[in-house]
């Protein structure tokens, strides 16, 4: 029996809301579609297209990425496997990098270029008008305003429908707010990264999808850490993986998550999306929030 997207993998985490556009809260990043050190092609791009393909089959609806992943490689790579694009899927990408080189990671978010990168994207995604384009940073060479007016001319141009921020404060998100609307905020957070607390909650007060990029996190892999040994227990007890006890542990955090785990594996692709009906039980937050 074919199964309907309600009841499709990614549905089970659930839903949240960017602006008027609703999509499951288990969706997936596509920074991991390129070469090594983020930059130039992935060295298996048919099993990246597979891997983007197979988001659609098991019921992701949202794909976050930015013209500097490779830079252009994984935009171009979206709209090789996807395009034209199913209805439903939203494609939330950002701005406001340089890239010279793998790890290389130079920021610009001058105004004109910011307007010359969206004009990019649209053209490698092969859409008249993105529905979430995101500032990558805010760059403290420009005045903030600046960048912010900008992102609200796109959207008067109708070449942006949503605006989110990434790597913010609350106070930026406040100031961002006062000139542009702000539907979700990308910062790294994770189980054991819980630096972003106060915009995790902030978001959850203001009805704002938070993406909590990284969020698996280097810092499960560190030995003897308190939180990693909760972690590798709950796994345990539950027969999971300890990235699925992580990823569900980000969903329960709050309702507004959006979770974007990447990877170039369909397999390991399909596992990620298996924690989105994990379920953690009193006893396992408890464990886990130790």
């Amino acid at each position: 029996m074919t199964r309907t997207r309600e009841f499709l993998p990614a549905a089970a985490a659930g839903s949240v809301t960017l602006g008027e556009l609703t999509v499951n809260r288990m969706g997936f990043g596509a920074m991991r579609i390129t070469g090594p050190g983020i930059f130039g092609p992935p060295e298996d791009p048919d099993e990246c297209i597979r891997v983007l393909r197979s988001c659609i089959d098991l019921g992701i609806n949202f794909i976050d990425t930015a013209d500097s992943y490779g830079p252009n490689v994984s935009e171009e790579l979206i709209a090789k496997a996807l395009h034209p694009y199913p209805e439903g899927l939203v494609i939330g990408t950002k701005a406001g990098f340089t890239r010279s080189g793998p790890d290389a990671w130079e920021l610009d978010c001058n105004p004109k270029r910011l307007r010359k990168q969206l004009e990019g994207s649209l053209k490698r995604l092969k859409l008249d008008r993105i529905d979430l384009w995101q500032l990558h940073r805010i760059d403290d060479k420009y005045p903030a305003e600046d960048q912010f007016a900008m992102l609200a001319d796109f959207v008067r141009e109708g070449k942006v429908r949503y605006v989110g921020l990434s790597e913010v404060t609350v106070k930026d998100i406040q100031a961002a707010r006062k000139v542009v609307p702000i539907v979700s905020v990308q910062n790294r957070y994770n189980i054991v990264d819980r630096d972003s607390e106060e915009v995790v909650d902030y978001c959850l007060e203001e009805k704002i999808a938070f993406l909590p990029w990284y969020p698996l996190g280097a810092g499960l892999r560190v030995k003897g850490a308190k939180k990693v040994r909760n972690l590798d227990e709950v796994a345990r007890r539950l027969g999971a993986t300890k990235m699925q006890v992580a990823l569900a542990w980000v969903l329960r955090r709050s309702p507004v998550m959006l979770v974007i785990p990447g990877t170039s594996k369909v397999d390991h692709l399909e596992e990620n999306v298996a924690a989105a009906s994990l379920e953690l039980s009193p006893h396992d937050l408890e464990e886990l929030n130790a």
